[in-house]
């Protein structure tokens, strides 16, 4: 999962795919194609095993351009053991001056996988209807001391993990509004969140 100049300088999007990456990784990575004037746009959970898909979309605005230009001259090459913006040398670690943005980037793609993983309305359908299936199940199988645990145990065990979500995601909505981001409803209706301001070169 890298990112090199030429294969991606003529592309509108960018995908970043990884099953191990923490988001952190994920983070730095986006952080690096913004500086080559792409934007972070939004996030997928793919699959049963929810694998992340980071997309990112060309920027257009000067100021990405210009940006874009400026790294483009001073990062010709960038790659495996090459000099990146904003990391060390041979690392996804960012430099003091560009951890800000990096965690800012990484905040954000975390929001909108939190979002992406618990669909409210989703989750309290299984809730309520999981128990009844498994009553069934168990009329028709005649296997109650396997079916009627689960569906006693059902409701709570998605309830919880949607109040779980919902209090990770509250943290994490509260670290971006403290950075200046402005929560906004997508075509969707989701929550998302809006930076402040085009990074800088």
């Amino acid at each position: 999962m890298t990112l090199r100049l030429p294969p991606i300088a003529s592309q509108g999007t960018i995908e970043l795919v990884h099953p191990f990456a923490e988001w952190q990784t994920f983070g730095a990575l986006a952080y690096i194609a913004e500086c080559y004037g792409f934007r972070y746009a939004d996030v997928r959970l793919v699959g049963k095993h929810k694998i992340a898909h980071i997309h990112l979309v060309r920027d257009m605005s000067p100021q990405a351009q210009q940006r874009a230009a400026a790294n483009t001259a001073a990062f010709p090459d960038p790659g495996p053991g090459r000099p990146v913006p904003g990391m060390y040398l041979g690392s996804l670690t960012p430099v003091p001056e560009a951890r800000a943005d990096v965690d800012l980037v990484t905040t954000l793609i975390r929001q909108d996988a939190a979002g992406a993983a618990a669909n409210r309305k989703q989750l309290l359908a299984m809730a309520w209807a999981g128990p009844v299936l498994f009553l069934l199940l168990a009329v028709l199988t005649g296997k109650y001391a396997v079916l009627l645990p689960l569906a006693v145990l059902i409701p709570p065990f998605l309830l919880g993990a949607l109040r779980i979500n919902s209090t990770r995601r509250a943290k994490l909505a509260g670290r971006l509004l403290a950075a200046g981001c402005t929560p906004v409803r997508d075509a969707a209706g989701r929550e998302r969140f809006v930076r402040p301001v085009p990074y800088t070169v």
